[in-house]
């Protein structure tokens, strides 16, 4: 039997990425989305949640050791900050995005029409699940020169500005500093159960959008800035 599409695909992919596996079924369970096997009436253990968890937790561990080499001189905290930014949704959505993970990607027919493989959440799970794929498959050293040639640019841009910065506050200062007034805070949607919620999060000015933020909680979140965020109008006089 031949290949399928999404197999030619991933075959293509890691040709790109110049990996060689040694188990191309664990790759192919890592694009393998649960809309997908739903419709096939397939169980859920066959596609790549599990390996989302597990990569999950072996970026952040790179991420981690990453910033504790980089920055010696710089605190707890601030050392926080950089990599909620660099694990989040949006930081991982963009990678998948940037170097086209989501093309070999199985999902169910009502989830492609909708638009999944452009839809955040689904593309930084892919980053992961990839990534648990490289671990249990080539081992840590490889899973992690993978993150890192991803990952390393924005690492050295926020660790030499204040990107990593609380996002609300600096916004918050900048407009009061240039209009003397408070912008607007109002979330837009959730999803998720309760112990586990996605926030999205929109501030306004006098009723014009200028930024959207996503994250695990209304406070910590990645904001995602409008336009509008560096021309905020100076009060007249």
């Amino acid at each position: 039997m031949g290949l399928d599409e999404s197999e030619i695909l991933l075959d293509q992919l890691l040709q790109e990425f110049g990996i060689k596996p040694l188990n191309i079924h664990i790759y192919r369970q890592a694009m393998t989305h649960s809309s997908f096997l739903n419709e096939q009436g397939l169980p859920s253990w066959e596609g790549n949640e599990r390996l989302e968890f597990l990569g999950d937790a072996v970026i952040g561990l790179v991420v981690t050791e990453a910033l504790y080499q980089h920055y010696p001189e710089k605190r707890e905290g601030e050392l926080s900050k950089i990599k909620s930014v660099l694990v989040s949704r949006a930081t991982l959505a963009g990678c998948s995005r940037e170097i086209g993970l989501s093309r070999p990607l199985k999902l169910g027919i009502g989830e492609t029409k909708s638009g999944g493989k452009g839809r955040q959440s689904i593309l930084a799970a892919i980053f992961e699940s990839f990534v648990g794929a490289l671990y249990l498959d080539l081992g840590f050293e490889t899973a992690r020169d993978y993150i890192l040639r991803h990952l390393e640019p924005s690492m050295q841009r926020l660790g030499e500005s204040d990107t990593a910065q609380d996002d609300k506050s600096r916004l918050q200062e900048m407009i009061q500093r240039r209009t003397g007034q408070i912008p607007r805070y109002r979330v837009i949607r959730s999803e998720g159960p309760d112990h586990e919620k996605w926030f999205e999060v929109e501030v306004s000015l006098r009723g014009v959008t200028l930024a959207r933020g996503e994250g695990s909680s209304k406070k910590k979140r990645r904001t995602e800035f409008g336009p509008q965020c560096t021309s905020v109008p100076r009060p007249a006089g």
